[in-house]
């Protein structure tokens, strides 16, 4: 008598891969939530961080700009920066806490300690930030004009199986495509402000005033962001699977 395939088990094996244990956590997260709305509201407060997070992104940038504008020495600015990574590093390692945010912080005094060094000028530690803003918005447009919105991919990797299978299978929901694009108009218009008012700036050599935008610009206008991305969340009602609300 054959042997009744499990249904946990990938299609094609006969065995439970490594990770299923991982997708099934996934796939019983994603049943909490009945609505796209439902489910970019909690995925997105995950991928900023929350106000921790959002500290932890603006102090080494702020402490950049603050003893550069006291001392004009760019070594010291930058070794400040650093040592403010590394505490904030020691305080989540001791904590056992995730510590990505103060990576991702890390990297970018990293990147801004490389091109600015190379260059000796001090504005340039702002430019790889500026670029970021620049690609994002391009990227932002490019998809959203395509109908190929990337916070559809945000939905599409809540079900780990069906995204490895068709990673565009969201894009057969209409409703998953809008939702997915006006949030995306959200950040496009915000980029758009950071470049109008950083670029004029650096061309001017105004580090100081780089500085301030670059953190003003940063967690609290993504604050703004988000409240405007929460209404268009908090409107919708969006079904992730119809047959469960119909």
């Amino acid at each position: 008598m054959a042997e009744t395939p499990r249904e946990d088990a990938v299609p094609g094996t006969s065995e439970v891969e490594p990770g299923a244990d991982a997708v099934a956590r996934s796939e019983a997260d994603l049943r909490r939530y009945v609505y796209v709305e439902e489910l970019l509201r909690d995925k997105l407060s995950e991928a900023l961080g929350g106000w921790r997070g959002a500290v932890e992104s603006a102090v080494p940038t702020l402490a950049f700009a603050l003893v550069w504008a006291r001392t004009e020495n760019l070594r010291t600015a930058l070794v400040v920066a650093g040592a403010c990574v590394a505490l904030l590093l020691v305080v989540r390692l001791v904590q056992r806490q995730d510590a990505r945010f103060v990576a991702y912080a890390a990297a970018g005094v990293g990147i801004s300690a490389f091109f600015a060094l190379r260059s000796g000028r001090a504005e340039d530690a702002f430019l790889p930030g500026m670029l970021q803003n620049a690609g994002l918005l391009v990227l932002l447009l490019v998809t959203n004009l395509t109908r190929w919105p990337l916070f559809g991919f945000v939905v599409g990797v809540a079900e780990p199986e069906a995204f490895a299978e068709n990673p565009t299978w969201w894009r057969r929901h209409s409703g998953i495509v809008r939702v997915a694009a006006r949030l995306a108009w959200v950040l496009i218009a915000l980029n758009v402000v950071r470049l109008a008012i950083m670029v004029p700036l650096y061309l001017a050599e105004q580090v100081a005033a780089l500085g301030i935008a670059k953190v003003v610009l940063g967690w609290p206008a993504y604050l703004v962001a988000i409240t405007a991305m929460g209404a268009i969340l908090l409107r919708g009602r969006t079904p992730i699977d119809p047959s469960r609300v119909s």
